[in-house]
């Protein structure tokens, strides 16, 4: 943040800009309507390609796709481990996936030891092969390998359990969502839950693309996510901005009103 340049001031403006000073104080005091994780600045490590730093030891990567899926963006994390890294969901593409690592090794000087994908779309999964290449083990659960190897997207190597600590990351495996395969992570020590997909922002009006969705199931599994990660701080969704808590809530009411 800037600081006030420390000019002499005639006694009037010193006046008026204590006014505004005590008007900002005053409006800055009352609660928030929602508790946002706080802003940090990204690093730009491609066009397509962004790393934000959301906790210690904890970054968020966004990935644009290309014009076939409209140039969205995805989300996924990098996490610190030690001397190393866990890179949670890949991007759209190799190339991304390649910026991640090059930055993972160069710049923050963690590279990355292993991998995982919260589900078998091609935003969890495209960077999959820039991994296999570099010979770091992608890990997901057997039913995300078969479906990703049916859809023609990339398939992880490793299996990962329903519900296992993962370096320091601890996945679980909520029920049907989002897809019927779809995992959340948390990293306990921060209190970042990336809910990817099965999680929605909070400017979203529905429940997104549900394709592939089990829409009767997810309401069943997201009260299983919660009860069995109750200490969310941070919550990070698979698409737009992260947030507090009460993206769970507002994901919440938007399954109560997809189901009726």
């Amino acid at each position: 943040m800037r600081s006030l340049l420390r000019s002499p001031m005639k006694p009037l403006r010193c006046i008026t800009l204590l006014a505004v000073l005590a008007c900002a104080s005053t409006a800055s005091a009352a609660p928030p309507k929602t508790s946002k994780a706080p802003k940090q600045e990204e690093t730009v490590l491609a066009k397509d390609v962004r790393v934000r730093r959301i906790a210690p030891g904890v970054w968020m990567h966004i990935t644009n796709a290309g014009k076939d899926w409209g140039g969205t963006a995805a989300n996924g994390l990098l996490v610190e481990d030690g001397d190393a890294s866990i890179l949670v969901d890949t991007g759209w593409t190799p190339e991304q996936s390649k910026a991640l690592l090059t930055w993972a090794k160069d710049t923050l000087h963690h590279p990355v030891r292993a991998a995982l994908v919260t589900h078998f779309h091609v935003d969890r999964t495209g960077g999959i092969p820039t991994l296999d290449a570099q010979g770091i083990p992608v890990h997901g659960r057997e039913d995300t390998a078969l479906r990703a190897g049916k859809q023609g997207n990339p398939v992880p190597s490793k299996r990962l359990a329903d519900a296992q600590d993962f370096g320091p990351l601890s996945v679980f495996f909520p029920g049907a969502g989002h897809t019927p395969d779809n995992l959340v992570v948390m990293h306990p020590a921060s209190g970042v839950l990336y809910g990817g997909c099965f999680i929605r922002d909070a400017k979203a009006k529905a429940m997104g693309n549900l394709e592939d969705a089990d829409v009767a199931a997810w309401p069943a599994s997201f009260k299983a996510a919660r009860e069995h990660f109750p200490n969310a701080r941070i919550v990070v969704p698979g698409h737009e901005q992260p947030g507090g808590p009460e993206l769970l809530d507002h994901t919440e009411a938007l399954l109560k009103k997809a189901s009726r």
